[in-house]
């Protein structure tokens, strides 16, 4: 598993890189609060093959190393930013969840890279997301079990038990502990570009669940309005976790917004 090196930190990644296609150019996705890789398992299945995607494990998850923290978003940015270099990537389309989209931001205000951002249940602040909402215990099979309840709408829950089972799995593999879950919430309770957003004229996608709790879909509605290429696409009835439970219209939504926006840092 390749890695990259920012101020001494290892961040491990995955690279699936197509036969065909711009090789300077990439899709990279920015992970929530404690959440493993596996929370873009449904958009990698869609992305990858078409476009080189890079999934980066946070720092202080998965094999990536874990600095004492509290952490700050910019870290975040600037592992993202190492790992592109690494790749000798020169125009990324960052995808970020949570936590994962203020990286994608800060990121976006740091460096030209970033060709275009798609933001999923993001908030402008720190102060409108509640990361408790987010990460269980992995150590904890009923506390992980019982917040999909927040993640993912009853419907999806219903239709879908086996997705579940599947999920608990992945999270108790793959997820934070009680430390890094601590400095990744740092890192989103210090997190606030109010009043920088129109600083960031990268195009932007806002994806929003109605009924995210964790992220109130208002948050969503603040963030799209507050960004000078900013445009929101929201999905009925989803929680948080909108590209997991909607993953069909996300996916859709990703293909299309890729395709419009290839070309932008060759314009």
């Amino acid at each position: 598993m390749p890695h990259a090196t920012n101020a001494g930190v290892e961040i491990r990644y995955e690279v699936d890189a197509p036969d065909a296609g711009d090789p300077d150019e990439a899709v990279v996705f920015c992970g929530d609060v404690g959440l493993g890789a596996w929370q873009f398992g449904w958009q990698h299945a869609a992305l990858a093959g078409p476009h080189t995607v890079i999934t980066p494990e946070t720092r202080g998850i998965g094999r990536s190393d874990a600095p004492p923290g509290p952490y700050a978003v910019a870290d975040l940015a600037a592992d993202i930013d190492a790992v592109c270099a690494a790749e000798g990537i020169r125009n990324a389309h960052l995808v970020g969840y949570g936590l994962g989209g203020g990286v994608a931001l800060t990121a976006a205000m740091a460096s030209s890279r970033p060709t275009s951002l798609t933001l999923v249940g993001t908030p402008p602040a720190g102060d409108a997301y509640n990361p408790d909402g987010v990460w269980a215990d992995p150590n904890d099979q009923a506390a992980v079990e019982g917040s999909l309840n927040g993640l993912l709408s009853v419907d999806f829950r219903e239709a879908h038990p086996d997705a579940l089972s599947r999920i608990a799995e992945w999270r108790v593999a793959e997820d934070a502990d009680r430390e890094a879950y601590e400095a990744h919430r740092a890192a989103i309770e210090g997190f606030d570009l109010t009043d920088a957003l129109f600083e960031v004229t990268t195009p932007a996608l806002v994806v929003h669940g109605t009924d995210d709790t964790v992220c109130p879909i208002t948050a969503g509605e603040t963030l799209a309005e507050g960004l000078p290429r900013g445009e929101i696409t929201t999905v009925d009835g989803a929680r948080h976790l909108v590209g997991v439970e909607a993953s069909a219209a996300v996916n859709d939504l990703l293909v299309g917004w890729l395709a419009e926006h290839a070309s932008d840092a060759f314009e």
